[in-house]
């Protein structure tokens, strides 16, 4: 690995309250290298998912400088920034953000399909097999459990093929068999495609599984273990 994927330098993060600005990210300076995963760990409201968020530009920095495989995410307006993420980012959040009057395998294809992707249906239907919904994909997501869901969800992240893969609390809203698989299929997607890999948990034993982990508190990086 002698790639920088992503590369934040001295980033903040402030937002408005009702009593003032808050500080919720302070001074963050971090590299992740191509191929790596990396485990975002700390207690709750240490900032860990506000990171994430600005990591996939899908929140903007306050300060400091954020750059994702070569390219200013700070210097991007937002219509630039969704057509840089469609294909490169995969994100994977708690809540499966699914769209309920779509079947599964329309929920993977469709995103794809807008982006020009001419396979999309073929992709979707291997990623939909590859997480073990062969037998589910023509099911809307009203008729599947929250595991599946999250499956879908998955394999949606995955199917393009992205360069870097944004996983938020994946297992949060799992019981321990589901989240024990989905803990394995992430590992392995990420495998499969080479993805850099950038995972916030409370759980640790999959923090575990990452190549090195940092550890927020109170908005600062208060240490990595490789």
């Amino acid at each position: 690995m002698s790639n920088t994927v992503l590369a934040l330098k001295d980033v903040g993060l402030t937002l408005q309250g009702n009593a003032g600005p808050v500080e919720i990210l302070k001074g963050i300076s971090l590299n992740v290298m191509q191929g790596e995963s990396l485990g975002l760990v700390g207690p709750s409201g240490s900032g860990k998912s506000s990171l994430l968020m600005l990591m996939g530009g899908l929140e903007r920095a306050t300060a400091g400088q954020i750059s994702a495989l070569d390219h200013d995410l700070t210097d991007m307006d937002e219509d630039r920034l969704a057509r840089f993420r469609r294909g490169r980012m995969g994100v994977v959040f708690q809540s499966f953000h699914l769209i309920p009057t779509t079947t599964a395998l329309e929920n993977v294809a469709l995103p794809m399909e807008i982006s020009g992707i001419a396979d999309a249906f073929d992709r979707a239907e291997a990623e939909l097999a590859a997480v073990g919904l062969a037998g589910r994909m023509h099911h809307y997501p009203a008729q599947m459990s929250g595991g599946e869901q999250q499956r879908v969800a998955l394999a949606r992240a995955a199917a393009p093929r992205p360069a870097i893969l944004l996983a938020d609390e994946p297992t949060g809203n799992l019981d321990s068999a589901n989240g024990a698989a989905i803990m394995d299929l992430i590992f392995s997607l990420r495998d499969r495609h080479g993805a850099t890999l950038v995972l916030v948990t409370h759980a640790p034993e999959l923090a575990a599984r990452c190549d090195r982990v940092v550890r927020l508190v109170d908005g600062r990086v208060d240490g990595a273990a490789a």
